[in-house]
């Protein structure tokens, strides 16, 4: 075989483009035959090129994946999994979802169960539940506690996993005993960011101080959106003993840092910075009783001072918001509650939210208080803000928004929250309960899921759609106890349809309370499965 002249793969793929009849191939006379001669060509410069190449060294074995100490799965639950996780949602149109329940939005439940119950993922449906974490946020704490050191090992090896190697708690890796200073310090200054805050969160759970401390070595040296969730980690376990650090943390170059930091020392109702915030709120409310009934009176702040500002006050307002009720929110929101009763009257929670406030200030005063009352997990102040759940008042937009009942119901204990929302539900119907409903303890307590099935068999006597309570029909689904499922037997028979009904709602109706009882008899299979009753 003839030496291959320079560039000749390069000029027999330029001919070949170009055409033989405008490109002559290298060594090929011009003429009829010169398509076959550059097919010639072409496959001995193939293989000169081939039997040419150099075999590459051959890159180190990976290590292999750590042991799962774990059990594995029941041979049933692998298969249950191995279906919540192939199954696509249907596509169907009309807001018609037929009577097969979704298997997909059950999957965050049964890995809920299956982490509780302690088992061990088989290793062939690690990449499946890894993709399906990728696209849903709301699966990945769930998914990577579930898969276990093994997530991280595969997201070293797949970058579409990367995910795990930077989401907290850490993905299921293995931790060092915390009596293992040595490991520990080598982890926090040398691990993966997801690494050390499973590590700052696991010593803060059982050593707040040590934490703190661990923390507080590195703490001049970390990036600014680093330092901001590491503080985070500071909720649990707050306590006065961490009021030096967080007052160190006011004066941070990152303005979140600051506020965070601010929040969390307002939080701790014995902190100076909660004391400061009393003295600045507590001059901006005041009694009048030179009517017929005592009003409070609102004198918001004409300036953000320097003082304010160090103390975590924001002085430039969002767009559309004035800025004097802008800084009194934020006053309020970090005083401690104790500030009100001492301040109007010795009066209690529940006397003060009653009082009237004069010139409109109520909206932003009782806002005020509901972020402190959720702030400060202060339940007392929670009852007296969501007033009863059957007053009018509590049925309306009112002077504490949806949103605001959600997170002040948030303040209580499971069965009070149940409680409130079935009273709620049972006196102003499901309009306005979906964002209720998404704070209670699932599964819901005999009570609420019986409010919500009376109101849902309501709304179909009306004569009204299924879908336009989709929302509460999916939260239903997983949420009411699956020990209900027999109760609802007899709504799965199409109703007669009266006079005003809309046309063919029964028939969507019936089909919507069969997709709920096979819904639930399923999560009660599934629970079974995984050894949970």
């Amino acid at each position: 075989m003839d030496a291959p002249a320079p560039n000749a793969w390069e000029e027999l793929v330029t001919a070949a483009l170009l055409g033989t009849e405008r490109r002559t191939p290298p060594g090929c006379p011009p003429g009829p035959e010169a398509p076959a001669a550059l097919l010639d060509a072409a496959a001995a410069e193939t293989v000169r090129r081939r039997a040419g190449l150099r075999p590459g060294r051959a890159a180190a074995r990976v290590e292999p994946a750590a042991e799962d100490p774990r059990p594995p799965l029941p041979t049933a639950a692998a298969r249950r999994l191995a279906m919540l996780l192939t199954d696509r949602p249907g596509t169907g149109g009309g807001g018609r979802r037929g009577t097969a329940p979704d298997l997909m939005e059950l999957l965050p439940q049964w890995l809920a169960t299956a982490n509780t119950q302690g088992f061990a993922p088989p290793p062939e449906l690690l990449p499946a539940l890894l993709d399906a974490a990728r696209g849903r946020t709301d699966l990945r704490q769930a998914a990577l506690a579930f898969a276990g050191a093994r997530a991280v090992w595969l997201a070293r090896l797949n970058p579409d996993w990367r995910f795990a190697l930077r989401a907290a708690p850490g993905g299921g890796m293995a931790l060092p005993h915390l009596e293992d200073t040595d490991r520990i310090r080598q982890l926090w200054e040398e691990g993966l960011f997801a690494e050390r805050v499973a590590l700052l969160s696991a010593i803060r759970a059982r050593e707040p101080a040590a934490a703190r401390e661990l923390l507080a070595t590195t703490w001049a040296t970390e990036r600014a959106e680093d330092r901001l969730m590491f503080l985070d980690s500071l909720r649990t376990g707050l306590a006065a003993d961490d009021e030096p650090f967080l007052e160190q943390a006011l004066t941070d170059r990152s303005r979140n840092v600051r506020a965070t930091a601010a929040e969390l020392l307002s939080s701790l109702p014995g902190s100076a910075l909660a004391a400061r915030m009393a003295v600045r709120a507590g001059a901006c409310v005041a009694v009048d009783h030179t009517g017929s009934t005592p009003t409070l009176l609102v004198e918001a702040p004409h300036e953000c001072d320097a003082g304010m500002e160090g103390d975590g006050v924001v002085a430039k307002a969002p767009a559309g918001r004035g800025e004097r009720s802008w800084w009194f929110g934020q006053l309020v929101e970090a005083a401690p509650l104790a500030t009100w009763p001492a301040r109007l009257g010795r009066r209690t929670p529940q006397e003060i939210v009653a009082l009237p406030v004069a010139d409109d200030w109520q909206a932003e005063l009782h806002a005020a208080w509901c972020r402190a009352a959720v702030r400060q997990r202060n339940a007392a102040w929670a009852r007296a803000l969501l007033a009863a759940p059957a007053a009018p008042e509590a049925g309306g937009p009112g002077a504490v928004s949806l949103a605001e009942r959600s997170k002040l119901l948030g303040t209580l204990g499971g069965a009070e929250r149940a409680d409130w929302v079935a009273g709620f539900i049972s006196a102003h119907g499901l309009s306005e309960a979906f964002q209720l409903l998404g704070v209670c303890a699932v599964p819901w307590s005999e009570p609420l899921g019986r409010a919500v099935v009376d109101a849902l068999n309501i709304a179909r006597d009306a004569g009204s759609y299924p879908w336009s309570f989709s929302g509460v029909m999916g939260l239903a689904e997983r949420c009411l106890d699956p020990s209900e499922a027999s109760r609802l037997d007899g709504l799965m028979a199409v109703p007669d349809e009266t006079e005003d009904a809309s046309p063919g709602a029964g028939g969507y109706w019936a089909e919507a309370f069969q997709r709920l009882v096979s819904t639930l008899r399923l999560r009660a299979a599934m629970a079974e499965e995984l050894g949970a009753v």
